[in-house]
């Protein structure tokens, strides 16, 4: 054999993993395939249900306009969310102006501001009864004409401006750790810096622009509280209804099957944005994307857009609860602090963060299992626990109490007693693990985007030094993909301690949340009454995004010294 031959050989056999790294690799994909069940069980058990209801099928009225409000609320949203979040990260990344480096994490607060808050607020302030209205009608006399602010553009607004940090977040992470060399070659070419945006950085940062707007997507199309209050009637809203107002699985779970069509076509057009390339980059040193300094009415201009973005989405919702909080507090002081309300905070802190683990390690596990192999169908089984994140919380509630009763039938009939599907569901057990099902799209999201930047070689190489598995995972993809592991745990964080619907229809007598009892007061247009636990949602969910500042501080750090 020829000397080359043998060379090429040599250099196989180098990469190839060793013996012992085989050891265990079954039962990473198995304990993949076994999540994936254990996750989608709840959704499955809807659709089958859905099926079987469906050789009599008794849906509601209005049906189409439901299902076309659907998409006008979610392309609306989507193209907001684009505008403001993509728009802000080039703004803060690019261009250097008076309060740049302050308002470049202020503008992540909005993640902290539950839509159904910023709802009502926004409705108090705009709605024929608010005093801008008012306002206009002393000014312009009682025939101006105003637009109905509780409709679909309105919610559109709302939501769009809560749920921009989504695609503020990744988009900005994808432009800071954009591979200097990339940027440096197209400018050598002459290319400006606007045309290296669109022509080169862009189509780089597009994972991470498809996995935001899937997020948001999902996001907005599982939303009920928030299109009640401006009288938007989705398919979400439909499934809630019809759920509550007759108690009918049958209809509620017909309508969840066309709210899981809308999912398959989110998550397909995600993987479309993403395209069949490959986005590994080379690490080295160079210039890079370098801020230019703005001055003049140009600097004043993307200062003052910052603001007025922040103060949309954050701040002025903020003040008007405290003024109605304070106000309440002088007319009423003995509503200052309900007994109540420490048992229900704890609820929503205890419930987000053993969530927020529970989610951040299935996604490890998952995300390190198909790192080591396991072909089409664990990743497929992987993919498929991103479904329960576009399912409403009330159908995933659904779909746990049917997956339960079926437990306990099958139970009953091998001859076991004991109430097993009662005694989940009847506990915060029950709403735990509705929860997991719900939130561990975005965790997975956020690990594997960070996987994809691992280089598979990499693996591949530790695999061949014959470390095993939980090593692998241990000292190798831990430690890389940690920016993820940060950015799983806030929106898990941030998404529990808002969840309503689930907590409805599942918690045992005696069990609510803070977010349960501001949508309670709130739909009763208690407002003042709703103010301090609203603050206190917002507080509390704005702890874990400072948390995020000091993380991404750290990352960007890094990148300048580097």
């Amino acid at each position: 054999m020829s000397r080359p031959a043998v060379l090429v050989r040599e250099r196989a056999s180098a990469v190839r993993p060793s013996p012992a790294a085989y050891s265990g690799r079954p039962w990473w994909s198995l304990f993949t395939v076994g999540i994936a069940v254990l996750v989608a069980t709840p959704v499955v058990a809807v659709v089958i249900d859905a099926v079987r209801q469906a050789a009599s099928p008794d849906l509601p009225r209005g049906l189409g306009a439901m299902v076309l409000t659907t998409l006008l609320l979610m392309v609306g949203v989507g193209v907001g969310t684009l505008v403001i979040g993509g728009g802000l990260a080039w703004l803060v990344t690019a261009y250097r102006f008076p309060l740049r480096d302050a308002l470049a994490w202020l503008l992540v607060l909005p993640l902290a501001m539950p839509a159904y808050i910023l709802g009502f607020v926004f409705l108090s302030a705009f709605d024929v009864s608010g005093p801008v209205q008012q306002m206009l009608r002393s000014v312009f006399g009682t025939d101006v004409w105003i637009p109905d602010v509780a409709s679909l553009p309105g919610a559109i607004l709302v939501m769009s401006l809560t749920l921009y940090p989504y695609v503020y977040l990744l988009t900005r992470a994808a432009l800071v750790e954009q591979a200097p060399g990339t940027y440096d070659a197209a400018r050598t070419l002459g290319a400006s810096r606007s045309r290296v945006l669109w022509r080169v950085l862009l189509p780089l940062a597009r994972p991470s622009l498809a996995a935001a707007l899937a997020l948001v997507m999902m996001e907005t199309l599982t939303d009920f509280a928030t299109v009640q209050y401006f009288n938007v009637r989705t398919v979400s809203v439909g499934v809630y209804l019809v759920w509550k107002g007759s108690f009918d699985f049958g209809s509620a779970t017909q309508l969840s099957a066309l709210v899981l069509l809308f999912a398959v076509a989110v998550l397909a057009g995600e993987r479309l944005l993403r395209g069949r390339a490959r986005y590994h980059q080379r690490p080295g040193r160079g210039h890079g994307l370098q801020p230019e300094r703005l001055s003049g009415w140009r600097a004043a201009g993307a200062t003052a857009v910052c603001m007025a973005v922040l103060g949309a989405g954050f701040a002025v919702p903020v003040l008007q609860l405290l003024f109605w909080a304070v106000g309440d507090a002088i007319a009423d002081p003995a509503s200052l602090w309900d007994p109540r309300f420490a048992d229900y905070l704890t609820n929503s802190v205890v419930v987000a963060l053993v969530t927020a683990a529970v989610c951040v390690l299935l996604s490890l596990m998952m995300g390190h299992g198909l790192r080591l192999g396991g072909g089409w169908f664990v990743r497929a089984a992987a993919q498929l626990t991103t479904f329960g994140y576009a399912v409403p919380g009330a159908v995933v509630g659904i779909g746990v109490l049917l997956a339960f009763v079926a437990l306990d039938r099958t139970l009953e009939a091998l001859g076991v007693a004991g109430g097993t599907g009662l005694l989940v569901t009847g506990s915060v057990v029950g709403i735990l693990y509705a929860y997991v099902v719900r939130f561990l799209a975005p965790a997975y999201q956020a690990v594997d985007a960070s996987f994809a930047k691992v280089s598979p070689t990499m693996t591949m190489s530790a695999m061949s030094l014959g470390a095993k598995p939980r090593r692998i995972l241990r000292q190798v993809h831990v430690p890389l993909v940690r920016p993820g592991v940060a950015v799983a745990l806030v929106l898990v964080m941030i998404d529990a301690i808002k969840e309503l619907p689930i907590v409805l229809l599942l918690r045992p007598f005696g069990f609510t949340t803070v977010s349960v009892w501001v949508y309670e007061l709130a739909s009763e247009n208690f407002w003042e009454k709703a103010a301090l636990p609203a603050l206190v949602i917002v507080a509390v969910a704005t702890v874990p995004v400072f948390f995020l500042f000091r993380h991404v501080r750290l990352i960007d750090t890094a990148h300048e010294v580097g």
